[in-house]
């Protein structure tokens, strides 16, 4: 049955980090089961595209079972008879993609490791099943590092003087490049990995890597042109909007990812229909799948009291006891799923004439954060200082995301 008449239906959906653990608990049935469950959605929604804006591994070295999961839910994605878009992200490792893409490419699936130009494959002309084009800008992760470089792409013939201002300028002006031909015959969208945040600043869910959504990574919505449809993004694991030119949106990630995101919302893709000539119509779709993480506080009673509300929820256990030997021992035993457990400290615990405890607050604070503290703590805020250690950060960041290569990119 023909539909021609009707708008374009795209799916958007990121973040799967596919491999992470919570507290080295596997949630690889978790993964299989969300991804399956996309897929389901975007076959029963008869969806023409969809769009993975990034992510879809937690490591650059990803296990074997991790690979195994995303191509096989990149291909269910696409034995729906859509097109399949898939961004490399700040988790991704780029040259990985690289060399699997003409075998994805064989199964539909459309791979951008990189920015390219626009006539290079950084915008992609996608017809639908009933003769509808898509037209998609393509802007996988870029470092610090690699932004410069990135631009030169868009205009090879500008002088070196010509490529100047912060990342967020330069993600613009790449943005501009791959967006000046959007015209008014396609439905014109945008997909990226990016940090992109209007005066509240970026809707951070707890999983992300900091270093990545602060200082010079932030992008303003004012970025996009108005003359896109719809804006698909991946980097921040909230489902929202970004108030801008165009519709700006992230889907979030399809699991809540650790213990900071538990608690603030549901889980969801996202289904857009657009035409040519008509604005885009939003709808989250909410995920079932995977296990909720839950946080448990109070005396070993009160915890152990709530053992049959949980299900197979995955707890974190706060204990508001005094410590003692095989308390935790106790706790796992009664609540099998419990993987996190602590004991509260107590406000006279500075008081005693003890070592002191780890900070464990701050062993999860990010390395930039936790400079800043430091240059807080001996008097200075020197932006040369702050400068300089976002850029070896990012270099060493750079060689985790390939530790094969044997150095940086």
């Amino acid at each position: 049955m023909s539909r021609s008449l009707a708008p374009m239906r795209i799916l958007h959906t990121s973040d799967w980090h596919v491999g992470r653990t919570v507290r080295g608990r596997s949630r690889a049935d978790e993964h299989r089961a969300v991804l399956t469950e996309i897929a389901g959605i975007a076959h029963d929604r008869d969806v023409d595209l969809i769009l993975v804006a990034g992510d879809q591994f937690d490591t650059g070295a990803p296990s074997a079972e991790a690979e195994r999961i995303v191509y096989r839910a990149l291909l269910d994605l696409a034995d729906t008879g859509a097109h399949v878009v898939v961004l490399a992200g700040n988790h991704d490792n780029p040259r990985r993609w690289a060399a699997v893409r003409p075998l994805l490419e064989l199964g539909n699936v459309h791979l951008a490791d990189q920015v390219a130009r626009a006539d290079r494959g950084g915008v992609l002309d996608l017809t639908t099943r009933d003769g509808e084009v898509a037209r998609v800008a393509l802007v996988p992760f870029v470092s610090q590092r690699g932004i410069v470089t990135s631009e030169q792409l868009m205009h090879e013939r500008r002088g070196a003087a010509q490529h100047a201002g912060t990342y967020a300028e330069r993600v613009a002006r790449i943005i501009a490049s791959l967006t000046e031909d959007f015209g008014t015959d396609t439905v014109n969208l945008v997909v990226g990995h990016l940090t992109v945040a209007g005066t509240g600043g970026p809707a951070l869910g707890g999983g992300e890597r900091q270093a990545h959504t602060i200082f010079d990574y932030v992008v303003p919505p004012q970025a996009f042109p108005s003359t896109a449809h719809y804006v698909a993004l991946g980097h921040l694991h909230l489902p929202h909007r970004v108030q801008g030119p165009a519709p700006i949106w992230y889907s979030g990630s399809p699991l809540h990812l650790d213990f900071g995101e538990a608690d603030r919302g549901a889980k969801a893709v996202l289904l857009v229909e657009a035409t040519a000539s008509t604005p885009a119509r939003i709808e989250q779709v909410p995920l079932s799948s995977g296990r909720r993480l839950r946080t448990l506080r109070g005396t070993l009673d009160q915890v152990l009291a709530a053992r049959d509300e949980v299900g197979d929820d995955l707890l974190r256990v706060v204990l508001e006891e005094p410590p003692r030997p095989g308390l935790a021992d106790e706790v796992r035993q009664a609540l099998p799923d419990a993987v996190d457990v602590a004991v509260a400290p107590r406000e006279d615990d500075e008081d005693r004439d003890a070592p002191p405890e780890l900070d464990m607050d701050a062993l999860r604070a990010s390395p930039a954060a936790l400079f800043s503290e430091y240059l807080e703590e001996i008097g200075t805020d020197d932006a040369r200082l702050t400068g300089l250690f976002q850029r070896l950060l990012e270099e060493a960041q750079d060689e985790d995301r390939d530790p094969a290569l044997g150095g940086p990119a």
